[in-house]
C-alpha cells in the first residue's frame, strides 16, 4: 500500500472555522446569541461574520497579521472568533482584567498589531497604552465597538466603528482556508510577573483537537445554551468553545459582567444548560449564594486550573450539586491548549488525580536532570510532561524560551507531579501560582488582603471565597485547609 499518499482532497488543512457554515447550513433559523435584547440567529451570525471579514480585508488585513481585542463577552467579541481569522489574520484576545495600561503597552508592543477592536468601556485604557509606546512601533488601526448600554465615550481617535464595518462588508466574501494546518490562528498573552506577559501560540490543527476534545470529553449536545459569564474569552480560546458551540448548534449568552445573583437569574430566564467558570470564580457562586433551592434542571459546569490548588474544593463540589450544578474538571493551561486532564476526587489521598483527554497523546512525569520516565508508584515526583495535538506551536518571538519548553519530545509544564501505579497523575502545587494570584488581588482597595498557603506532606491547599471579579479588583479571601505537619507560609500584597 505504498502508493496510497495523502493529496488534496483526503488532506485538506483541519480548522474549526469551517463549522461556522455548518451551523448557518444545519441550524441556521436557530438563536446562536443572546445578550439583553439582542438576539442572532446562526444564518445572521454566519453572514455579519462574513460581512465583517471583507471589510477587514478592505482595511489591508492579511493572512499572518495580528489583529487585537479588548473587550468583555459581548457578541461582538464570539463573532470575532470567526472574522478575524476568516481574513487569515491572527486573532489576539486581551484579557482586559489582568492587564492594565502598561501591560497593553508590553502587549502591543511584542504582538505590534496590524488593527485593534477596543470596547467603549476600555477606550481610554487602550488609547493610553498605545501613547506609551515607543516612537519606531506602528500604531494600530483602532475600530470602537459602541453599546448602547455602557455610558457613551468619545471615539476621539478611532477610524472605524464596528457595527459599521460590518453594515459595509460584502456577505458573500469567500473566507481565506489556511495554508496549512499549522498556519497560526491564535495569540494568547499570559501574565507571568507585573509588566511581563508571554504570548502563546496556536495553530488550526491545534484549535480544532481542542474542540473535539471538549465536545466529546464533555460529552456536549445538540443545541446547548451556553452562558459566556464566568470565563473570559481570552482563557476559552484555549478551551475552544467559541468554535465549539457552533459545531452543535448552541445558543451563546453574552453578557458584559455579572454577579453570583445574575447567574442563577440568566439560568432561570434562558433556561442554560452549560457554562465554565475558573475555579475562583466557581467558588465564588457557590459560597456567595443565598440560594437554597435546587435549580429545576440540572447544569453541566466545567472548570479546570493551571495548578493543582486551583481546582475546586471538596466542600464545594458537594453544595455545587445539593444546588443541582454537575461540575467536571481538570487541569489546563494556555500553552496546553485547555483542558487536557480529567480530574477525579480522592478523598483518601487528599489529592487530585486525573487521566488525559482523548486529545492528549500521552503524558508522563520525569526526572528534572536525567528527562528520563520515573516510577509509577505515586510516591516518586518529577516534572510533568504531555505530548499531544492541541499543545502550542511555542512563544511569540522568544525561541529560547520555546526550546525549553519542548525539549526530548516533550511540553515540560513546569509542574511538580506523581504517577500513579494505574497511570492516574497527580500534580502538585507550586509557589509560582502565589505571583499569579497576588495579581490578581493586589490592586485597588483590597491591595491589603493576606492570604494564607498552607504546606503538607502532599501538597499545598487553598480555600477561597470573595466578589466576583469587576475592572478594577478581584477581592479574594483564601483560607488555608490545617493538618497535622503544617507550615504557614502568609504574604502581605
Amino acid at each position: 500500500m505504498e502508493h496510497l499518499k495523502p493529496n488534496s482532497a483526503n488532506s485538506p488543512p483541519l480548522t474549526p472555522l469551517g463549522l461556522l457554515d455548518r451551523a448557518a447550513t444545519l441550524y441556521g433559523d436557530c438563536t446562536s446569541i443572546i445578550c439583553n435584547h439582542i438576539t442572532f440567529t446562526w444564518s445572521e451570525t454566519h453572514r455579519r461574520c462574513l460581512q465583517l471579514a471583507s471589510s477587514l480585508s478592505s482595511l489591508g488585513i492579511r493572512r499572518g497579521d495580528i489583529v487585537s481585542v479588548v473587550a468583555p463577552n459581548i457578541p461582538a467579541v464570539y463573532e470575532l472568533q470567526f472574522a478575524v481569522p476568516f481574513t487569515g489574520a491572527v486573532l489576539n484576545n486581551i484579557n482586559y482584567f489582568l492587564h492594565d495600561a502598561h501591560a497593553l503597552t508590553v502587549i502591543l508592543r511584542q504582538a505590534k498589531p496590524k488593527l485593534v477592536f477596543v470596547d467603549c468601556a476600555s477606550s481610554s485604557q487602550v488609547l493610553k497604552a498605545i501613547s506609551k509606546l515607543p516612537p519606531e512601533t506602528p500604531r494600530p488601526i483602532l475600530v470602537h465597538i459602541t453599546d448602547d448600554s455602557v455610558e457613551p465615550k468619545s471615539s476621539d481617535g478611532f477610524s472605524h466603528t464596528y457595527e459599521g464595518l460590518v453594515a459595509s462588508g460584502d456577505p458573500n466574501f469567500q473566507w481565506i482556508r489556511p495554508n496549512s494546518e499549522w498556519d497560526p490562528m491564535t495569540l494568547t498573552y499570559t501574565m507571568v510577573a507585573p509588566g511581563t506577559s508571554k504570548g502563546v501560540v496556536h495553530c488550526h490543527r491545534g484549535i480544532f483537537t481542542t474542540t473535539v476534545n471538549f465536545l466529546i470529553e464533555w460529552a456536549v449536545p445538540k443545541k446547548p445554551v451556553f452562558l459566556w459569564s464566568t470565563l473570559y474569552k481570552n482563557d476559552d480560546i484555549c478551551w475552544s468553545f467559541p468554535w465549539g458551540i457552533a459545531a452543535v448548534g448552541g445558543t451563546n449568552i453574552c453578557v458584559r459582567r455579572i454577579n453570583s445573583s445574575d447567574v442563577y437569574s440568566l439560568i432561570k430566564s434562558h433556561g442554560v444548560t452549560h457554562m465554565c467558570a475558573e475555579p475562583e470564580t466557581l467558588n465564588m457562586i457557590i459560597t456567595n449564594s443565598q440560594k437554597t433551592e435546587r435549580l429545576k434542571m440540572p447544569v453541566q459546569v466545567l472548570t479546570a486550573g493551571a495548578a493543582a490548588e486551583k481546582l475546586p474544593q471538596e466542600a464545594v463540589l458537594r453544595r455545587a450539586e445539593e444546588l443541582g450544578f454537575v461540575v467536571s474538571y481538570g487541569y489546563g493551561s494556555i500553552e496546553t491548549g485547555g483542558l487536557v486532564i480529567s480530574c477525579t476526587w480522592n478523598s483518601e489521598q487528599e489529592a487530585r488525580l486525573g487521566t488525559r483527554t482523548i486529545g492528549l497523546a500521552e503524558m508522563d512525569v520525569v526526572d528534572p536532570d536525567t528527562g528520563k520516565s520515573l516510577e509509577r508508584d505515586g510516591l516518586t515526583q518529577g516534572k510533568v510532561v504531555f505530548r499531544g495535538n492541541s499543545l502550542m506551536l511555542g512563544y511569540l518571538k522568544d525561541m529560547d524560551k520555546s526550546d525549553r519548553f519542548f525539549k526530548d519530545g516533550w511540553l515540560h509544564i513546569g509542574e511538580d507531579g506523581r504517577m500513579q501505579p494505574g497511570g492516574l497523575l497527580q500534580i502538585s502545587d507550586q509557589l509560582k501560582d502565589v505571583t499569579r494570584a497576588k495579581m490578581m488581588i493586589g490592586s485597588g482597595p483590597e491591595r491589603r488582603n493576606v492570604f494564607g498557603l498552607m504546606k503538607t506532606r502532599r501538597s499545598y491547599t487553598l480555600g477561597m471565597q470573595g466578589m466576583m471579579p469587576t475592572r478594577s479588583h478581584l477581592n479574594i479571601k483564601m483560607f488555608p485547609k490545617f493538618t497535622s505537619g503544617s507550615s504557614i507560609l502568609c504574604i502581605r500584597l
